[in-house]
């Protein structure tokens, strides 16, 4: 007896519903074993991923509280225990606690007027591809003023030169040192410049611009101050004449 269409239209269904279930027990059979590890995988890697991370987030308080114990050692006048510290963390996988380490070090150093040991730790820094521009540029400042009375006058400022630029962070240190090294080749227009260059720049905190602003005047240059702010450092006290490295 031939169906009639809705008849028909349920067969149909029905032999569409069925291929599909075969197809997917196929499926489930070939790859079903394979879909399960790979879920355990995925949920047991994410699970690694937060149990590291965690155990990261403690391993960097406990550094933080290393730093903060090294300088309170500093503050009460125990460089020893400060310099156990600190040497442990100059090996700490972290860029931010490692070179603040090392920067105390260097500062250490330098109250001790070991420029020497002070400069060797600065370059370390400054020579170490996995920190940070901006620490590196720092690091390479004061390890060149650690070392400016031993350095030639043009090995100075070719450093310098990269980072006595208008807009650069450092421009102010930078420029000082890079200003002094000219007057100690006679190069007093040299100076002058890189003095106005500073003085001009916005960026700058006002205590160098003002230092800026007194040196292109007796270096008979005109600095052109960027605003009544650099204009107003015109006359700074007579004792900050000299410049300071």
């Amino acid at each position: 007896m031939a169906l009639t269409p809705q008849n028909n239209e349920a067969f149909l269904r029905e032999v569409d519903d069925e291929l599909r279930r075969d197809q997917a027990l196929h499926v489930w059979r070939r790859y079903g074993v394979a879909l399960i590890a790979a879920v355990v995988i995925a949920l047991a890697a994410f699970g690694a991923y937060l149990f590291w991370q965690h155990r990261q987030e403690q391993a960097a308080g406990r550094e933080g509280e290393q730093l903060q114990t090294a300088y309170d050692a500093l503050a009460a006048n125990d460089t020893k225990a400060a310099g156990e510290t600190l040497a442990t963390l100059t090996q700490s996988k972290r860029d931010g606690y490692r070179v603040l380490a090392t920067f105390t070090q260097a500062d250490v150093l330098l109250q001790k007027n070991d420029l020497k040991g002070a400069a060797a730790k600065f370059a370390s820094v400054a020579q170490d591809a996995s920190v940070a521009q901006p620490f590196r540029d720092l690091a390479l400042i004061r390890q060149t003023s650690a070392e400016f009375d031993t350095l030639k006058p043009e090995v100075v400022a070719e450093r310098m030169r990269p980072l006595a630029v208008a807009g650069n962070p450092w421009l102010g240190s930078a420029g000082e040192l890079m200003a002094a090294a000219y007057l100690q080749q006679g190069r007093r227009d040299l100076a002058a410049q890189v003095f106005a260059r500073i003085a001009a720049d916005t960026q700058v905190p006002s205590s160098l611009r003002q230092r800026a602003v007194q040196m292109a005047g007796v270096l008979d240059e005109k600095a052109t101050p960027a605003s009544p702010t650099a204009a107003g450092a015109a006359a700074p006290a007579k004792n900050e004449g000299n410049t300071t490295r």
